[in-house]
């Protein structure tokens, strides 16, 4: 059923004849009742046309005077027609009209601070203590997964509220431990992770770094001292004596044997020789007698030689002349088998000589570790002290020392890269204290907002440096992320930006599921190498993560990322407006002081702050709301403050406040003007006057990036009788420029107008819709109740007041439901009438349940005090019809039927032309066709006849054949019977 409006009829209105409802009666075919019969002769074909003719004469009077009906009705011009406004009408408009006071809600600065110098004090939680509740319960939940999510638009001021929570809250909370990373002298692959109390990884930093320089220094003055020296030399003597003596011992032996113990020049080896050979070799060796001077031992063999050599030869000479007779080959065996047994000796000698060095090395590295450790044991026994609480660290100390007192040499001699200080560093690598993160003594909790939350600025990373094509990295070269950082406290991430940078997601979410922090090489994740890099020890992870996000990011990563409910268990909701109360004012105020004294601004009065006030509640579209929007709030500040600066005052007043507002709609409002101007060039076709069939002018908002205004639409419908069931095409849609929402309003109101119309006449047409001029993409259901007017006055050939412009979302009741940017419409048709000059006809018509939402401009509410503009409020599309159309609507008669003056009266009354149209069309057809089929029938009878008389002609000429045959037989036999 549609929806009936309980108006009251007037007698005369009561008193209208029922011919209406006979009128909307179907035409019955006469033809259906009496079938066609074959006639048997001409009179009765005479009668039928006879009858066929009365009857078609009796329906084509019929239509005439139902178009005459009709035609009356719907001319506006008629002499007849009413000067006055229908009844209804005048009744409806007064109903619907929207007071002055309901246009806007102004603030009274009166109830407001004098200046925003003696505003409340900031309410941390003003307007969102939904979400500070949920924040609160993830705090105090210490559980696994209980992290944040805020949800909520951008410039709402998320990361603002929670911060300052956060802070009060850090503030009160224990300060966690520092972390340092230090060398790991048994792996040194995986350094170690030191924890130690709020503020001692700086001392002990400090403390390694200066025990450093401290001992290289106690170390080389020690080594260089002449009492080091002279233990030195005298391990070095002894050594020396104990190989003189050997030496000495061994080149005795030889001389039995008449061998000599010598060195050969060119290596410095000790061998054997014949005397004979000696004198080439020591004229050898007295030419490098400068290499061989360094060496008391080499200096005293060669004596010895030479006076071995001198008794030799005298030896030799007696031998020769008393062993005359022994053979030659006899001697020189000899000879060799003494050689080789001497040989054997100075070899065994050699290895007793090493062990002997090696003695001597033990010796003095027995020194330097006895040196080493009574010039560090000093140094390291403090720190023990200091940090004797520590275990882990006084171990890790003890350890340093070790090392030290193992390589005192090669720190000394500062000839290894390791025990070398590096480049912007005061220790070496190999001792370097790396604080990963810390605290000050009862600083609290830290509070951490990472605004570039990449993988290795969230988790840390590794450094390396290239040197000489090498690449190396150490311990040093650890850095820490913001999940160090924040440990024991709080981490901010905005989630749109942590979702950009590659692996960042896994890597937190691996963080908070294991609570350790593990680094990782990136470069080995993306490039699938397996370069040497650190692996530094995990590190324990206590931490409360909040992400900041709009709430439909929320949704994808609950649909898309399987684990992430099970991390972020906790949603925060963080409102972007809240109920326009005093109190709540007085809040908003307090806001303002705030950002003021951050900024440094001026103060504003009370007449800024309530115009401050009202632009909120208007960018909130609502009287009754407040919007919270952060970014909005403070972009006006500052330029308020601006234009009071320029103005040369020290306090910003409310002509500031509308001068910044109207610079920022100036600056937004380039597309507006483009519009503008081709309204003024006549380029965009807008009627704001007058009246026309079928055409409404229908509210739209255009929105571009920041860019938002509202615009007239001309909305044209166009029938095609006599084709179709009632269908509607819809020309956006088709074209792909309609959107699932536009398209969603076609079809409520197509099933609307069918269930209205259906139940009484068949729908026998078809129907476009289109909004002209239109080429960019439109969405949204606002405009289903003008298209339902466009085409019910196109149905009617009712013509519409294009002094009114209309908007409004409709259900399948015809109920008119409320709309989006309200404000933004009324103002765009309103300066489309202004442009084309002001009438006092010209208004709007919106949903009722908009008129809390007005928060009109003030020439606008000048307007409507004046008479020049009208607003109205619909409940329904009949009260839209009314007052688009002056006539009632869905009035009906006592049979339940619409009466003929209304608005759908007049549709089934068209409705009713078209099918009779269609039946006297019919009946014209069915009789051309009987008339042809009559011919045929008189033409094949007549056939029939003239081939019945041939036939019998021919018949009777046969018989009469036939006879004069059986004549002839008869008197042929006669003959023959005869003869």
């Amino acid at each position: 059923m549609t929806e009936q409006t309980n108006i009251p009829l007037n007698k005369d209105q009561q008193d209208i004849s029922d011919n209406t409802a006979e009128a909307m009666m179907p035409i019955s075919d006469s033809s259906d009742k009496h079938p066609h019969k074959e006639p048997s002769a001409n009179k009765e074909s005479l009668d039928k046309n006879s009858l066929d003719k009365k009857k078609l004469d009796k329906s084509l009077k019929r239509k005439k005077t139902v178009r005459k009906s009709v035609e009356k009705e719907n001319n506006p011009n008629a002499t007849d027609a009413p000067i006055t406004p229908h009844p209804i009408f005048i009744e409806v408009s007064q109903r619907c009209l929207v007071a002055t006071n309901q246009l806007k809600r102004y603030s009274k600065p009166s109830l407001l601070p004098a200046d925003t110098r003696s505003a409340p004090d900031l309410d941390i939680g003003f307007g969102q203590q939904r979400a500070l509740k949920a924040l609160h319960t993830a705090l105090d939940i210490h559980a696994s997964g209980y992290h944040v999510f805020a949800a909520g638009e951008n410039g709402l001021g998320k990361r603002t509220v929670i911060s300052r929570l956060l802070s009060l809250i850090a503030a009160d909370a224990p300060t966690p431990d520092d972390w340092v990373y230090v060398h790991n002298f048994t792996d040194p692959r995986t350094p170690l992770a030191l924890r130690l109390p709020a503020g001692q990884a700086a001392v002990l930093q400090h403390q390694v770094n200066t025990l450093w320089q401290q001992a290289k220094k106690r170390l080389s003055q020690r080594f260089r001292s002449d009492q080091y020296q002279s233990k030195i030399e005298a391990i070095k003597n002894d050594t020396h004596q104990k190989e003189s003596h050997a030496y000495d011992v061994l080149n005795a032996e030889g001389k039995q044997y008449d061998l000599a113990l010598t060195f050969r020049p060119f290596d410095n080896k000790a061998v054997f020789v014949h005397p004979s050979q000696l004198a080439t070799e020591t004229s050898d060796m007295d030419d490098k007698e400068d290499k061989l001077s360094n060496s008391h031992k080499n200096n005293t063999l060669i004596n010895d030689n030479k006076e071995a050599a001198t008794a030799s030869t005298d030896e030799s000479d007696i031998k020769a002349d008393n062993n005359a007779h022994v053979s030659e080959y006899e001697t020189e065996l000899n000879n060799f088998a003494q050689k080789n047994h001497m040989q054997k000796r100075l070899s065994q000698l050699t290895i007793a000589l090493e062990q002997l060095e090696d003695e001597a090395n033990d010796a003095i590295e027995s020194l330097h570790r006895n040196i080493a450790k009574r010039a560090l044991q000093p140094l390291f026994t403090p720190i023990y002290e200091q940090f004797s609480a520590q275990p882990l660290v006084v171990e890790y100390l003890k350890v340093v020392f070790a090392d030290m007192v193992t390589h005192v040499e090669r720190i000394v001699n500062g000839d290894d890269e390791e025990f070398v200080t590096a480049l912007l560093a005061t220790t070496p690598s190999r001792y370097a204290v790396n604080v990963i993160s810390s605290h000050e003594p009862d600083s609290g909790a830290p509070v951490i907002f990472e605004d570039l939350p990449t993988h290795l600025n969230l988790l840390g990373h590794v450094e390396q440096i290239t040197q000489l094509g090498t690449v190396t990295t150490d311990v040093s070269m650890i850095r820490a992320g913001a999940l160090h950082r924040a440990n024991g406290g709080y981490l901010l991430l905005e989630a749109s930006h942590l979702l950009e940078h590659p692996y960042a997601w896994q890597g937190l979410k691996r963080a908070l599921q294991s609570r350790k922090i593990k680094l990782s090489s990136l470069e080995q994740m993306l490039t699938l190498t397996g370069s040497l890099s650190l692996s530094p020890a995990p590190i324990d992870l206590n931490i409360k993560v909040i992400l900041l996000g709009e709430a439909d990011l929320y949704y994808e990563l609950l649909e898309l990322e399987p684990e992430f409910d099970a991390v972020f268990k906790v949603r925060a909701d963080f409102h972007d407006d809240v109920v326009r109360t005093h109190e709540h004012e007085l809040a908003l105020v307090g806001k303002m002081a705030d950002i003021i004294d951050y900024a440094n601004l001026y103060p504003f009065d009370r007449r800024a702050q309530a115009a401050l006030l009202e632009h909120l509640s208007l960018q909130a579209e609502d009287q009754d709301r407040l919007s919270l929007h952060s970014d909005l709030l403070i972009k006006l500040l500052h330029e308020s403050n601006r234009h009071a600066r320029l103005g040369g005052q020290d306090i910003v007043s409310a002509k500031h406040v509308v001068q910044a507002i109207e610079d920022m709609d100036e600056r937004s409002g380039y597309l507006r003007d483009l519009y503008w101007d081709e309204l003024k060039n006549g380029q965009q076709l807008i009627q704001t006057q007058g009246e026309a069939v079928g055409q409404v002018n229908a509210l739209t908002v255009v929105s571009y990036a920041d860019s938002e205004f509202g615009m007239p639409a001309r909305l044209t419908a166009v029938i095609q009788p006599n084709i179709g069931t009632g269908e509607i095409l819809d020309i956006e849609r088709d074209v792909d420029l309609g959107g699932s929402l536009h398209a969603k309003g076609m079809l409520i109101m197509t099933s609307y107008l069918r269930a209205l119309f259906s139940q009484h006449h068949a729908l026998n047409f078809s129907a476009s819709l289109a909004f002209e001029q239109s080429y960019a993409h439109i969405d949204g259901d606002s405009a289903t109740v003008s298209e339902g007017c466009a085409l019910l006055s196109a149905l009617a050939n009712v013509p519409i007041n294009q002094s009114l412009a209309i908007t409004g979302s409709m259900n399948q009741l015809g109920e008119v439901q409320a709309v989006g940017g309200i404000n933004s419409k009324i103002a765009g048709f309103f300066d489309a009438c202004r442009e084309q000059e002001l009438t006092g006809q010209q208004g709007v018509v919106i949903p009722m349940a908009n008129v809390k939402q007005l928060m009109l401009r003030d020439d606008i509410i000048t307007a409507v005090k004046a008479g020049s503009f009208h607003i109205y409020g619909v409940h329904t599309l009949s009260e839209a019809l009314t007052l688009m159309t002056g006539l009632p609507v869905d009035t009906v008669n006592k049979k339940s039927r619409y009466r003929k003056e209304t608005l759908f009266g007049k549709v089934l009354s068209r409705l009713m032309l078209w099918d009779e149209n269609q039946n006297t069309d019919d009946d014209i057809d069915d009789k051309k066709s009987k008339k042809k089929a009559k011919k045929k029938r008189q033409a094949k009878r007549q056939k029939k006849e003239d081939k019945n008389k041939v036939s019998n002609k021919e018949k009777a000429i046969k018989e009469q054949l036939i006879k004069e045959d059986n004549d002839t037989i008869v008197e042929e036999v006669i003959i023959d019977e005869a003869r």
